[in-house]
């Protein structure tokens, strides 16, 4: 039965740029910028407290439209063809006020080719920078054969930026809509986003994100560093409960003596792959020595009434157990029937294996009113199916939110990250094995103290290798 955003540079505060107009940049003076982020100055690269972190924005097709012709997208000739897309002052604003700096890097070509007067450009850049709160416009007046390191896709707009302006560029993005912005992004260090118009041209290599708009990319920025600040955030300050997923009785044992570890789980898989020859004998012995924690055990058979029957045997080997049950047997028949029968006979039952949403609402229905429940979202192998797994475990706390006896375990997963990840969504649970827990020390390591250490590893493992050349 199926239960139903910063400091903005003022021209006024810039003073002049080297062609004698402020937030423009001549050919000449960008020439000169080094081609590779490794000549950058030790001070840039080093990336101290007081560098600030920027957007950098392609002008046509991101800014404003871009005139297509025959699938290919060109700019706009005159202010009068200047048209803001829908959105990106809001979206602009929305960078603004978190604290990042918006410069505007784009490549005029027609200069260069004749067909287009620099003064023009000009005037269209400040036309477009009175509509729009950008900080700085640096913009390439080259064509490919001047072979110049600031036409993209070279770095060398987004090098110069980063030197007038002291900006990181490793926490840094750059939004464009063609394979030479992506480009260019990628070799200076930044986070890439491709707003996507299916040019008819080449297509750029694996940006780290795709977007329809500004708008949307927005959306995905400001949740990216949403997800790297928590990372620095205490395991003390966490209210999502940690549980220790294993099945080595000597490893379960000293994580009982953590007071972080607030629960157990094991599976058969997890015991094969340490030896365990008894299930029940194993599941007996660790009950006895962790009595006052939720242990989950789970039951073994692919027929529902040999299920029922070994649940509730496990039940009986402590008031502590959870019974696993997974969320269909192995023929893919799904388990919600007994779920409910197990809850409605005052078994604590935890439902595993869900990956899905529909999943989440049927098991919660199946235990609404019954005893302490658990649904476990495998949100590790939600991953390892390309997807992000964040929205859906969101989703999945909204979805159990009517049920105060139930709580979501983030299972499954796959690095320390997904501790700060679980608890900032608001789960209940996550399940994290010993290879995980192992790195708990590292949460807030200073980044050059982990990097040196990272070159120490692989020379004394060289050095045991006996490796010679």
């Amino acid at each position: 039965m199926k239960m139903e955003e910063g400091r903005r540079k003022t021209e006024e505060g810039r003073g002049k740029a080297k062609d004698g107009r402020s937030g423009f940049h001549s050919p000449t003076s960008i020439l000169r910028l080094p081609f590779s982020i490794l000549q950058l100055p030790f001070s840039i690269l080093h990336s101290p407290p007081s560098l600030r972190r920027a957007v950098f924005l392609d002008r046509d097709g991101v800014l404003n439209r871009a005139i297509i012709r025959d699938g290919k997208p060109y700019p706009p000739s005159s202010v009068d063809e200047l048209e803001i897309l829908p959105g990106v002052v809001e979206a602009c604003t929305r960078l603004r006020e978190a604290e990042f700096l918006l410069i505007v890097v784009s490549n005029q070509p027609d200069v260069a080719r004749g067909t287009q007067r620099r003064e023009v450009v000009e005037t269209i850049s400040q036309a477009l920078r009175a509509q729009v709160p950008v900080d700085d416009i640096q913009i390439c007046y080259h064509d490919d054969a001047d072979d110049c390191p600031c036409r993209k896709p070279r770095p060398g707009l987004i090098l110069e930026a980063a030197r007038e302006w002291d900006i990181d560029l490793t926490a840094s993005f750059l939004v464009g809509d063609r394979w030479k912005d992506v480009e260019a992004g990628r070799q200076a260090g930044c986070r890439t986003v491709l707003i996507d118009y299916n040019y008819n041209e080449r297509r750029p290599e694996s940006p780290d994100y795709r977007a329809d708009s500004l708008a949307e990319t927005v959306n995905w920025i400001l949740q990216h560093i949403q997800r790297e600040e928590i990372k620095m955030k205490s395991l003390a300050e966490l209210t999502v409960k940690i549980f220790a997923d294993g099945a080595e009785k000597k490893g379960m044992l000293e994580l009982y003596r953590n007071p972080l570890i607030r629960g157990f789980t094991t599976n058969p898989s997890l015991m094969h792959k340490a030896g365990v020859n008894d299930y029940r004998a194993f599941a007996k012995e660790i009950l006895a020595a962790i009595p006052d924690r939720p242990v989950s055990v789970e039951v073994l058979s692919e027929e529902f009434e040999e299920m029922e029957r070994q649940a509730l045997e496990i039940a009986s080997w402590g008031g502590n157990v959870y019974v696993k049950i997974p969320i269909a047997n192995p023929k893919g028949e799904p388990s919600y029937e007994l779920i409910y029968a197990l809850a409605q006979a005052g078994i604590k039952v935890n439902v595993t294996a869900i990956l899905a949403l529909d999943q989440v609402r049927d098991a919660a229905q199946a235990l609404a009113g019954g005893p302490p429940g658990f649904i476990s979202v495998f949100a590790g192998r939600i991953a390892d199916t390309g997807r992000d797994p964040v929205p859906l475990m969101a989703a999945a706390v909204e979805l159990l939110r009517p049920y105060p006896n139930l709580e979501l375990i983030w299972a499954s997963p796959r690095e320390l990250l997904n501790i700060f990840q679980a608890d900032a969504v608001g789960c209940h649970i996550i399940t994290v094995t010993y290879d995980v827990l192992k790195k708990l020390p590292l949460i807030g390591k200073e980044l050059h103290e982990r990097s040196l250490e990272t070159v120490r590893m692989f020379y004394e493992d060289a050095e045991q290798a006996g490796y010679k050349l």
